[in-house]
C-alpha cells in the first residue's frame, strides 16, 4: 500500500475502511475539497505478484460494497452479484482479486451526509458538499494508488456503475485496461431526472426530514424514503415482468375491498420494497446519490461531443444492454459504442434480449453471463492472466 493511510476493519460494518485525503483534501467538482474521509471496501481472491489481476466492480445507486457475500450484514442476503463473482464464475475470485467499495456519498462505511462531521461533531446533513459521479471515481481512484495498483485490468458495474465505468476510462484511460459498463448511459436523460425528482421531493416532504437534520430529532423520514423507493423500482422493471409476477392478483382476499389497502399483490410488492429500504439506505444519502447521476455527462467537458471523452483510449469495452430497459435504453448504449467507433476504440457491444427490464443486469441472465465471460476471457489473453 502506498499512500501511507492504513486499513483498519470496522467493527460497524464488517469490511475494510482507509482514510484518505488527510495530507492533501480530495477536491469536488462542486468547487471545494473533502478530506479526511472515509471509504469502505470489500475485497475478494488475491493480488498476484505484478499486480495486473485487479477488478474494480462499481455499485449502483442503492448498492454497496458487499458485491459477493454469502450474507449482507444488514438485509442478510447473499451479495448483489453474487451469480457474477466468485470462485469459479465469469468475474472468477480464483484469478482475479475483486474490489468493490461503497461510493462517496453513500450510508455504508464511506463517507456521507449520515457520518459525523469532526468540525461540528453531529452529523453533516445538508452540509455535507454536493457530490458527482467524478468525485465518486475520484475518491476510487485514491483507494486503488493506495492499493499500489498501477493499472486495474476490469472496471465494471450496472446502470451507475456503468456511469463510473466509463468515468474511469474516460478520466483515467492508463490505468484502465478494459471496461464493461453495463445498462447504462453516458449521461442521465430527462426522463430519469424527473423521476429522480419525484422521489427528492417525497423524502423532502415528509414532515421527519427536517431539513435533513432528521438525526438530531431522533427521527427519520421513512415515509418519503419508502415512497421514492416505491417510485424508483417500477422504473427497474418492465411492464412483462410486472404482469408475469403479479397480473392483477389481489393480495390475501378474494375480493375487492373499494378502499386503499394493498388489493393488489403489486401493491404490496412495492410497499415491501419501500419498507425494507429504509432499514438500510439513508434518506440523505439517496438525495446526495441520484443528484450525482442527475449531473452525469460525460461529453459535457467536451463541448456535447462524447467521442472527445475517450480519444486515444487503449482501453478496451463491452457495451450490454438489455432489450427491456427502458431507463437505460439499448439506444442510449448504441451512443456510447458509436463514440466509441469514431475514435477507433476496441469495443463490442451486445444487447441481451430479456424482458425483465433495468434489474436484467442483478438478476439469472445466462446469455449475460456468457457475454461477459468472454468478454473477460479474451482480455485476460491480451493481458497475459490467462
Amino acid at each position: 500500500m502506498n499512500s501511507g493511510a492504513t486499513d483498519t476493519v470496522t467493527q460497524d460494518w464488517p469490511c475494510r475502511r482507509v482514510t484518505l485525503g488527510a495530507d492533501t483534501p480530495m477536491p469536488l467538482d462542486c468547487g471545494v475539497a473533502i478530506g479526511p474521509f472515509t471509504v469502505a471496501y470489500q475485497t475478494y481472491g488475491s493480488l498476484n505478484a505484478d499486480r495486473s489481476n485487479a477488478i474494480l466492480v462499481a455499485h449502483a445507486l442503492t448498492g454497496d460494497q458487499y458485491v459477493a457475500d454469502e450474507a449482507h450484514p444488514v438485509s442478510g442476503r447473499p451479495g448483489w452479484w453474487r451469480m457474477l463473482v466468485g470462485p469459479g464464475l465469469p468475474i472468477d475470485t480464483d484469478r482475479f482479486f475483486v474490489i468493490c467499495a461503497n461510493v462517496l456519498g453513500g450510508c455504508l462505511g464511506t463517507t456521507g451526509p449520515k457520518e459525523i462531521d469532526p468540525k461540528t461533531g453531529k452529523p453533516y446533513g445538508l452540509s455535507f458538499p454536493i457530490i458527482t459521479i467524478g468525485d465518486m471515481v475520484r475518491a476510487q481512484k485514491m483507494l486503488i494508488d493506495h492499493l499500489g495498483i498501477e493499472q486495474l485490468f476490469l472496471v465494471t458495474g450496472g446502470s451507475m456503475g456503468a456511469m463510473q465505468a466509463l468515468e474511469w476510462a474516460a478520466r483515467y484511460p492508463d490505468a484502465v485496461f478494459a471496461a464493461a459498463p453495463i445498462a447504462g448511459a453516458a449521461r442521465h436523460s430527462a426522463q430519469n431526472i424527473a423521476f429522480h425528482e419525484v422521489g427528492r421531493q417525497a423524502i423532502m416532504a415528509d414532515p421527519n426530514w427536517h431539513g435533513g437534520d432528521y438525526f438530531s430529532h431522533n427521527v427519520v423520514p421513512s415515509r418519503g424514503l419508502s415512497v421514492a423507493r416505491m417510485a424508483a423500482h417500477i422504473t427497474y422493471l418492465s411492464e412483462a415482468a410486472l404482469h408475469r409476477k403479479f397480473g392483477r392478483r389481489l393480495q390475501n382476499r378474494d375480493s375487492l375491498t373499494y378502499g386503499f389497502d394493498a388489493d393488489f399483490q403489486v401493491e404490496s410488492y412495492l410497499r415491501h420494497q419501500g419498507s425494507t429500504f429504509v432499514d438500510r439506505f439513508d434518506a440523505n444519502s439517496y438525495l446526495y446519490i441520484t443528484r450525482a447521476m442527475d449531473y452525469f455527462d460525460l461529453a459535457a467537458e467536451h463541448d456535447g461531443n462524447l467521442a472527445a471523452a475517450f480519444a486515444g483510449t487503449k482501453t478496451r469495452f463491452c457495451i450490454v444492454s438489455f432489450s427491456s430497459d427502458w431507463l437505460f435504453p439499448t439506444s442510449e448504449n448504441r451512443d456510447i459504442v458509436h463514440a466509441l467507433n469514431a475514435v477507433a476504440a476496441s469495443v463490442s457491444f451486445v444487447e441481451v434480449d430479456s424482458d425483465k427490464g433495468h434489474d436484467a443486469f442483478l438478476l439469472d441472465e445466462p446469455g449475460f453471463f456468457e457475454v461477459l465471460a468472454g468478454f473477460i476471457n479474451g482480455c485476460a489473453k491480451h493481458r497475459g492472466l490467462a
